[in-house]
């Protein structure tokens, strides 16, 4: 049995895809440190034998007994509301806890899959992105330690691959969404479909002319299976190309949710991408993959999920405690 260590296990992504190596067959070891996860959303698998969920916090010495297959790096906070308030966590997990992983990688012979991001791209001149793009990132803005923390990520993993021959994977992930997203996150289509239940009127931040593409999360994970095994070491768009303003998408929101909550509009955040669309020419001829799950099935699936939230979960005001992961 092939075992396969998934960092941030407790998060959105990485819950999804303990799932998916749990069903091909895997053992699979989960890590996370709870700081931004949510040990619910992978509850379901701790009755199963091929499944350990080890609370560990990957900028700190790592140690896997055995053997170890494949490693998949996802530990990262990835909503600004939560890397704002972590500034110095979000870039100790993209710089420490990547080195710590490829240093485990090497010492156990292990293939690697680093999440990177759209977000390298920052506000982007070109569009849509192609992963030749470099990108336009504002290095001390706000947004910085997200993205420069996935930039030197991505910068460290090819120089373990070109200098001790590390067998690597780089998947740059665009907006992706689906249950377990947390419905206070800051992003926004848990945002939106929040406020649609709870009779708010939807937040739209700028004019909402800016664009973002969204991809299903069983789009977005079969994408990463396919990267993870293939013989390609470069960076990898997988999302959805089928892009949509922000206001039209609020429109759509109110239409599924089936209510008549207005729009407001707030001043747009620094920083803040005026266009997300992602080039997958590379993923549809070195994978064969292009997203199957439409918008509209996909936005029916996830508001299902959001509707049977309780109403303590859909009102309650999330107040995370940061403190014991800020060392002084």
């Amino acid at each position: 049995m092939k075992k396969v260590l998934i960092t941030g296990a407790a998060g959105f992504l990485g819950s999804h895809l303990c799932d998916r190596f749990i069903a091909e067959g895997f053992y699979v070891i989960g890590m996370d440190n709870f700081i931004t996860g949510d040990p619910q959303n992978v509850a379901h698998l701790q009755s199963n034998s091929n499944f350990e969920l080890v609370e560990h916090d990957v900028t700190e010495y790592i140690s896997i007994a055995g053997e170890l297959d494949y490693i998949l790096h996802f530990a990262s906070p990835a909503s600004p509301i939560d890397y704002l308030k972590i500034p110095i966590q979000t870039l100790k997990v993209g710089a420490l806890g990547t080195h710590n992983l490829l240093g485990l990688a090497k010492a156990k012979k292990a293939r690697i899959l680093i999440a990177s991001t759209s977000e390298v791209y920052g506000d982007p001149l070109v569009h849509p992105q192609t992963e030749e793009y470099y990108g336009n990132v504002n290095t001390i803005g706000p947004r910085g330690v997200y993205d420069e923390a996935k930039r030197f990520q991505e910068s460290i993993t090819m120089a373990y691959h070109r200098f001790h021959g590390l067998e690597t994977r780089i998947v740059r992930i665009f907006n992706t969404y689906g249950p377990r997203m947390r419905l206070n996150d800051g992003r926004v289509i848990p945002a939106f479909i929040g406020q649609a239940l709870r009779g708010e009127n939807l937040t739209i931040f700028g004019d909402g002319s800016q664009t973002r593409s969204f991809c299903y999360i069983n789009d977005q994970v079969e994408g990463i299976y396919k990267l993870l095994f293939s013989d390609y070491a470069y960076p990898v768009n997988i999302g959805n190309p089928d892009e949509i303003s922000i206001k039209d998408f609020a429109d759509e929101i109110i239409k599924l949710t089936g209510t008549d909550q207005k729009v407001i509009y707030q001043d747009l955040p620094v920083n803040d991408p005026m266009q997300r669309q992602p080039d997958i020419t590379l993923a549809k001829k070195l994978l064969n993959w292009e997203p199957k799950v439409d918008r509209a099935e996909g936005m029916k699936k996830t508001f299902e999920y959001f509707k049977s939230l309780s109403q303590d979960e859909l009102f309650k005001t999330e107040h995370r405690d940061f403190s014991k992961h800020i060392k002084k």
